[in-house]
């Protein structure tokens, strides 16, 4: 089951860039290390008419998220208890 967090329709990554003082990471081996290093790591697909920011709750999200499918995506870091919060995961 995936954990989203909620926001415009576009504009996602730059919502938690503003408002949630994420960090733009520049790939996928920063979004790993991003990972390993605590960090919440958060997924923005781009589904054509809307985005969806997709937090990796767990190693294997992670790996979900980074399997290429053709969607542009932008990974971003933020404080793990917020992306925990912001998304309604309690795991």
């Amino acid at each position: 089951m995936g954990y989203y967090i909620q926001g415009p329709a576009k504009g996602k990554a730059k919502m938690l860039l503003d408002e949630e003082d994420a960090f733009l990471l520049e790939g996928l081996e920063q979004a790993r290390e991003a990972f390993a290093e605590g960090f919440g790591v958060i997924c923005v697909v781009d589904n054509g008419p809307f985005e969806a920011a997709g937090f990796a709750f767990s190693q294997n999200e992670l790996e979900v998220f980074i399997h290429p499918d053709g969607r542009p995506k932008t990974w971003l870091a933020m404080d793990l208890e917020r992306a925990r919060e912001l998304s309604g995961y309690e795991g």
